[in-house]
């Protein structure tokens, strides 16, 4: 008899969904929702807790499970959490930090319709422990990461003893015949030698160089210029933000952030709203755009989303100095925040048309015509593209605008470098970045630890700022294909549906774009550089841009090619 009326509850609640969904269909809205899960917080090493004051208190709402949670005026019931918790498959329970809820569940195959959407089953979360199963057919290019930047040397120097007879002159021309800058060179009556320290200029790899130029004969030696460091300081790699964000390390951005941290770099965050009070994101907003044309205060997604970029008192972002356009394209009090195609397609031009270097879109819903052919026009006028791929796990058909072959589609990873079992797998999978227990500002100036490819995807946006304020000319595909070549591989070698070509890895991405000084000041009207942040270099010129209208018809070639996701 429990059976029968279990069974009968189940067809009601799958037809009330089914329902749902006709009668969307129906009013011809598509619906996006945003890529975020609620899950306890699985740090395990003791040392990496957050130093975040314990006296913030965690506002989770016993009724809401695994759903949205309406962040409105108004009193709201707290209930007690215990100050650790500890389980055989649970890790320390933090109760400083709120722990967000679920706006994209998860769900098990039986329970997801066509598009990946789950039905009547509650969601089931991931816990960043997911296998990484077998690696996609087709493979065996290998590992093209290269190697791993050498911090004992300078970078592209050579030490070289050269003929002592040689003049500045004829020293400079035997530099230029191999591809190098004479820095200096003199005379050491110590070891009775001549030596010079040169410099490579073409951007050709050192060990070919270093071939070359010790083969040549004016040259007696050559070795790396080697650095040394004094043994009472403290250790020469930086630390940044709290010791809970593990993806600072897996991404090593603070060691990118001695080279760049995405100034006069310009990202639109199609979101929920953010709440631009909060000190983490203090000067980093530089432009509102309320798509809705609602009344709704900050939302927890778009806080954490836009504090995955710019976090920069207590926390740190990826790019804390880039500017921030904030676009709310997804409310609603009840249950997940959702937007539809009119309101995603209204986002999308506000950015556009408002001097966006990079779109940021961290949610996921079916394939829309419209949005497409927005997309596509988008990235003709060289915005860079990045989205979530979504929390609908293993068996899910494609999501977008992730899937979109003009997007850079980014799944999850934890802090042991596993794939997030929620994640969404595909060959359109560009790359991975940290997304498990990640630790990022709430509305109210609060703390959240949260999951979800949003927050995979918000973290190369912020890397990909970093490579535009590195060289602003580096083109879309260029800088994909930078990110690309410079991640990290992560299971067996080569590209594969989990984690694409790897895990981004911000250091070495930085390294490999070449400098250009002339970086411009980003185009979002009223836009000014935080004022805490350091001044790095002279006054920027202005980038000229001459680009297509979003509605313009000249862009169904390209619409024909991206209706598929393409394998990248």
């Amino acid at each position: 008899m429990t059976r029968k009326s279990e069974s009968k509850s189940r067809a009601g609640a799958y037809a009330s969904s089914v329902g749902a969904a006709l009668l969307l269909a129906g009013l011809g809205v598509e619906v996006a929702q945003a890529q975020a899960i609620m899950r306890t917080p699985t740090i395990s090493v003791p040392t990496r807790t957050p130093t975040i004051s314990p006296s913030i208190a965690a506002r989770v709402s016993p009724g809401v499970g695994a759903r949205a949670v309406g962040v409105g005026p108004g009193p709201r019931s707290i209930p007690a959490i215990p100050r650790t918790t500890t389980t055989a498959r649970m890790r320390p329970v933090l109760p400083y930090a709120r722990y967000s809820p679920n706006l994209y569940p998860a769900c098990t195959a039986p329970y997801r319709d066509a598009d990946g959407e789950c039905l009547a089953q509650p969601g089931a979360g991931g816990d960043g422990t997911g296998k990484s199963g077998k690696k996609s057919a087709g493979k065996g290019r290998g590992n093209s990461t290269p190697a791993a930047v050498d911090l004992r040397t300078f970078a592209n120097e050579f030490v070289a003893e050269i003929d002592g007879a040689l003049s500045a002159t004829e020293a400079d021309e035997l530099a230029r015949r191999h591809g190098l800058t004479r820095v200096s060179s003199e005379n050491f009556p110590l070891i009775g030698a001549t030596f010079g320290l040169f410099r490579i200029t073409d951007g050709r790899p050192s060990e070919t160089v270093r071939r070359e130029f010790a083969a040549d004969g004016s040259v007696r030696s050559v070795q790396p210029n080697f650095r040394y460091v004094l043994q009472d300081q403290k250790s020469s790699v930086p630390t940044e933000g709290d010791p809970a964000q593990y993806a600072l390390a897996r991404l090593r951005l603070p060691q990118a952030h001695t080279l760049a941290h995405g100034a006069n770099v310009t990202v639109a965050v199609i979101d929920s709203g953010i709440d631009a009070q909060h000190p983490e994101l203090a000067h980093s907003i530089a432009d509102n755009f309320d798509a809705l044309g609602s009344a709704e205060g900050p939302h927890v997604h778009g806080t954490g989303i836009a504090g995955a970029i710019v976090a920069h008192a207590k926390l740190m972002g990826s790019a804390p100095e880039a500017r921030i356009i904030a676009i709310r394209a997804f409310g609603g009090s009840t249950g997940g925040a959702q937007s539809s195609s009119y309101i995603v397609l209204r986002s999308l031009n506000y950015a556009a048309e408002h001097g966006a270097q990079i779109v940021n879109m961290s949610f996921a819903g079916p394939k829309d015509a419209v949005i497409e052919r927005a997309i596509a026009a988008a990235a003709a006028r060289g915005l860079v593209l990045i989205a979530a791929a979504g929390n609908a796990g293993a068996k899910s058909p494609p999501l977008y605008p992730a899937a979109n072959p003009n997007v850079i589609a980014v799944s999850a990873t934890d802090q042991q470098d596993k794939l997030f079992s929620a994640s969404n797998r595909g060959n359109y999978i560009a790359l991975a970045a940290p997304g498990v227990d990640i630790f990022l500002p709430a509305p109210d100036g609060k703390y959240q630890m949260t999951s979800g490819t949003s927050f995979s995807a918000a973290y190369v946006s912020g890397v990909a700022a970093l490579l535009l304020e590195r060289n602003y000319t580096l083109k879309p595909e260029a800088l994909r294909m930078t990110l690309a070549k410079t991640a990290r591989d992560l299971g067996s070698p080569g590209r594969d549906d989990l984690f694409g070509d790897g895990e981004a890895d911000a250091f070495a991405a930085v390294m490999a774009v070449p400098v250009d000084n002339a970086t411009p000041v980003a185009a979002a009207s009223g836009t000014t550089k935080r004022e805490d942040a350091e001044k790095r270099r002279d006054e920027p010129g202005v980038r000229a841009i001459e680009q297509p209208s979003l509605s313009s018809a000249g862009d169904k070639s390209t619409i024909s090619q991206a209706d598929r996701p393409a394998t990248r």
